[in-house]
């Protein structure tokens, strides 16, 4: 599975963090996962924290198991760290970064920050309602913007350097909302797939095709 160019992360690691995520990242897609984000700290000597979910915004207990033991053969290989370390596998929450193009098309109307790698118009921090995705740049509303300020401001993608959710009553019914959406077409299509294995004789009944 290979991801889209067109969704590829505009938001990145730099240092270890940037080599861990070079080897887990081909390892996540072909797992049918994407990753989200590393991050290398220095809790309990040092953690890895891999940050992947489902294209659909899902990642339950066991997604993190499989992704833990997918990716920790190939870090064993490569060892970007140079050291002993904790692997952690989590999902992004609700309060989740924002790294793809995608991101900030889907959780348009919601509150995001933004920081900045290149300071716009003086200002490297941002706060506001996402309003979607105007060629490469994203479109912000301020509702704190001052009279002589920009309520609605455009940011490059290419200039982001860490941008998040910020967790409101709404945020938090949409995305459960999603998530249980998410999940249940997901069960349908499995439900699909096992009637799809299955041929009806007239005469036997059903008989279960050999994999």
């Amino acid at each position: 599975m290979t991801v889209e160019a067109s969704d590829r992360r505009v938001v990145g690691e730099s240092g270890v963090a940037a080599r861990v995520a070079t080897i887990v990242e081909p390892v996540l897609a072909d797992l049918g996962y994407r990753l989200v984000r590393v991050r290398v700290t220095a809790l309990n000597g040092c953690t890895v924290q891999i940050m992947a979910e489902r294209p659909d915004g899902t990642m339950g207990v066991d997604d993190c198991e499989a992704v833990s033991r997918g990716v920790s053969p190939a870090l064993d290989v490569d060892d970007p760290v140079g050291r002993a370390y904790h692997l952690e596998v989590s999902s992004p929450g609700i309060d989740r970064p924002l790294v793809r193009r995608s991101d900030f098309e889907r959780w348009s109307d919601h509150e995001a920050k933004l920081e900045l790698a290149v300071p716009a118009a003086g200002r490297k921090r941002y706060r506001g309602i996402i309003r979607g995705v105007d060629g490469e740049e994203v479109l912000l509303e301020r509702p704190d913007a001052g009279p002589d300020e920009e309520r609605l401001v455009r940011l490059p993608l290419s200039d982001i350097g860490e941008a998040r959710l910020v967790l409101t009553d709404a945020l938090i019914t949409e995305a459960l909302r999603r998530d249980k959406a998410a999940r249940r077409a997901r069960a349908e299509a499995v439900d699909d797939d096992d009637d799809h294995d299955v041929d009806v004789d007239e005469d036997e009944g059903p008989l279960e095709r050999p994999h």
